[in-house]
């Protein structure tokens, strides 16, 4: 039991506590898709995604900071913004074209 108590730690304060809202907003939001309240809930999830986003570029944690530059992380954005573009918006495809060239620009220009 002691090697799955961080497991269950995280099933309790991660998980389930934002599943709550999930149901809640889902519950709340079952209108129609055009409904100001929906736009206004899409709008407050890409911003908090782009907040997210650019403190981890321009701020980032631990090996993030001392194993990219912050060249290479700027790029990473502007690659994973244009692909978000070029692919009818999709924020899917964005971070993923962002990732890989997060991870190809780490290899080819480490810190």
């Amino acid at each position: 039991m002691i090697e799955l108590s961080p497991y269950l730690a995280l099933l309790l304060v991660g998980f389930l506590p934002n599943e709550i809202w999930r149901v809640l907003g889902v519950w709340v939001g079952g209108g129609p898709e055009n409904s100001e309240f929906v736009v206004w809930v899409r709008a407050v999830a890409v911003a908090v995604l782009a907040a997210v986003i650019a403190k981890l570029t321009l701020v980032p944690p631990g090996a993030l900071a001392t194993a990219i530059p912050l060249a290479v992380r700027l790029a990473a954005i502007a690659c994973g913004f244009l692909t978000f573009l070029i692919v009818r918006r999709s924020v899917f495809a964005g971070l993923v074209a962002g990732e890989g060239a997060l991870l190809i620009g780490g290899l080819l220009f480490p810190a």
